[in-house]
């Protein structure tokens, strides 16, 4: 949403990563050749959150040494030493760590309260490299940066969901008439035990609210004054009709 215009939102949902896939995005009744769709709500006051829901290993470290997308060390110790320790035991004693689970976040602004107000950004990991015990990450970062190791997990997931509920109507500061709601592909059913929790909680929330919303392959939300392309996460907004 552009912040210099209050009274509408607009939701763009991307197709793949990158803007492109094997999906087919529907306009006006044919296909889209963009490969995405925007809709403006005029006339309305909006506030829109995001849910990352996982859970946090470790606290934020000080990245100390790193080389483009290898991090060889945080604080005064190797990466994937730190990742190995901060692993739940049943996780640790895989045997092989699940990677597809476990990521970074790199923190913004105060880093002892950036996990509880979610001000972070999620850096999935590539590689594991057990030579120089240095871990590869899906972008680069710089020294100095603050970074927490996160796990992927349903019960992290859904308290940190109800934080974005309550968030988002205290921000709207009435209640709201609409909910559009933009849940990651890799949660739902399949994340939750064959539940989705994240529209559960909404409706539980707000019980005879129309909420309206798809899967998406890739997020678009606020995060650090500026729209931000999350992954496994949920894109909340809450709409208020304006008076006339």
């Amino acid at each position: 949403m552009d912040a210099a215009l209050p009274a509408f939102a607009v939701f763009r949902k991307l197709v793949g990563l990158e803007g492109e896939g094997p999906f087919k995005v529907w306009s006006g009744s044919r296909v889209a050749d963009g490969g995405c769709v925007e809709v403006v709500i005029d006339g309305a006051e909006t506030a829109i959150n995001a849910s990352q829901g996982v859970r946090a290993l470790t606290s934020p470290i000080e990245v100390a040494e790193v080389h483009g997308y290898d991090v060889l060390r945080l604080g005064n110790y190797p990466a994937l030493n730190v990742l190995v320790k901060a692993l739940p035991i049943g996780v640790r004693e895989m045997k092989r760590i699940p990677l597809h689970l476990i990521m970074g976040g790199v923190t913004f602004g105060d880093p002892s309260t950036a996990i509880r107000d979610g001000r972070y950004r999620l850096n999935h990991i590539v590689s594991a490299n057990l030579k120089d015990q240095s871990i590869t990450l899906s972008r680069p970062l710089n020294r100095g940066e603050r970074l927490f190791w996160a796990m992927r997990d349903a019960l992290a997931a859904e308290r940190d969901m109800r934080s974005v509920i309550e968030n988002t109507r205290r921000a709207l500061a009435d209640q709201p008439d609409l909910a559009l709601l933009f849940p990651c592909m890799g949660r739902g059913p399949n994340f939750f035990g064959n539940r989705d929790r994240d529209l559960e909680l909404v409706k539980e929330y707000f019980p005879k609210l129309p909420v309206i919303g798809i899967y998406g392959n890739g997020e678009i939300g606020p995060l650090d004054n500026t729209n931000h392309l999350y992954q496994y996460s949920v894109v909340l907004g809450l709409v208020r009709a304006c008076n006339p």
